[in-house]
């Protein structure tokens, strides 16, 4: 009689012993198959993020570096040249420099009846600010009675001198923005620079107080000169000619190259005398005028012998 019992013979010891073995071969198969698809879906996230954050790089890189455009207008010799016209100051105007071109010289008046005064200023110098408060208001009156002409050349030596803001760097651009766009202005912005220069080693002044000034030195075109100072267009020129001041030779002088801020030639003599004392710059003016006009005089032939 059956028992209801299976008719199978029940396992031997080996016979369980294998089918385990083999259970647990099997089952470290598939966990193998399952680290392999996970590795794999493991490397391909890292790719993709690396491909995406490579990405970032490039798009961040290719907006930060972008081509050099032209210099401003009005600035062919890395200075504007300022003059007197009817009272007023007027702007020599010339065409913006090119990426790569070399600047013009500028054609000084060498009559002897005109004073050129040239100077190299750093908007975060303490010593143009020293300069600039003690003789603006006699090089304005020189300028506008046509007595002198007044080249500036805005560069930036101090740019590492500012916790970081560049305001060396972004004051001389948005002085080239002003003579860019509103070079009858120029004269004014470069001397409420002055008047609110920051300290050196401070953070400066920000591009929104740079605007502020501008429009309180009722620069004309303010929308456009705004966007400009935003956009620090002119960087690549500022560092160039920069550059250019610093390894010279310097135009219309014998200075080799620009050592320091300020640096002031009047006539292409460098005035080296006190930065505090408006009547000492006035009497080194009208001495350098003097001796061009000695220079331009020319000498009079002797007469042949009877």
């Amino acid at each position: 009689m059956s028992n209801g019992g299976s008719s199978q013979p029940r396992p031997t010891r080996n016979e369980r012993r294998e089918a385990a073995r083999e259970k647990a071969r099997l089952l470290r198969e598939e966990q193998k198959r399952r680290d392999r698809r996970k590795k794999v879906l493991v490397q391909g996230g890292v790719i993709v993020a690396v491909v995406v954050i490579a990405g970032l790089v490039a798009w961040a890189i290719f907006n930060s570096v972008k081509p050099a455009g032209p210099g401003p207008r009005n600035m062919a010799s890395d200075g504007i040249v300022l003059q007197g016209v009817d009272g007023a100051i007027t702007a020599v105007e010339t065409p913006a420099l090119q990426p790569g071109d070399d600047p013009v010289a500028t054609v000084q008046d060498d009559s002897g009846d005109v004073a050129n005064i040239v100077t190299y200023v750093d908007y975060l110098c303490p010593f143009c600010g020293q300069f600039e408060a003690t003789n603006a208001e006699t090089m304005r009156t020189l300028v506008e009675s046509g007595a002198a002409t007044l080249e500036v050349h805005p560069i930036a030596i101090l740019t590492n001198k500012s916790a970081g803001t560049q305001y060396s760097l972004r004051a001389a651009n948005a002085a080239a923005c002003v003579a860019d766009l509103s070079p009858e202005s120029f004269f004014d912005y470069n001397a409420i620079l002055f008047e609110n220069q920051p300290e050196e080693g401070s953070t400066g002044l920000t591009n929104d107080q740079l605007k502020q000034l501008a429009s309180d030195a009722g620069v004309g075109s303010l929308s456009q000169v705004n966007s400009c100072i935003d956009d620090v267009r002119f960087k690549a020129w500022v560092q160039d000619a920069t550059t250019r001041a610093l390894s010279g030779p310097i135009p219309n002088s014998d200075l080799e190259a620009v050592t320091g801020t300020p640096t002031v030639l009047v006539n292409g003599k460098p005035y080296e005398g006190s930065l505090t004392d408006p009547g000492e710059f006035q009497a080194f003016v009208t001495q350098a005028a003097s001796e061009s006009s000695l220079e331009a005089t020319p000498t009079p032939t002797p007469a042949p012998a009877q």
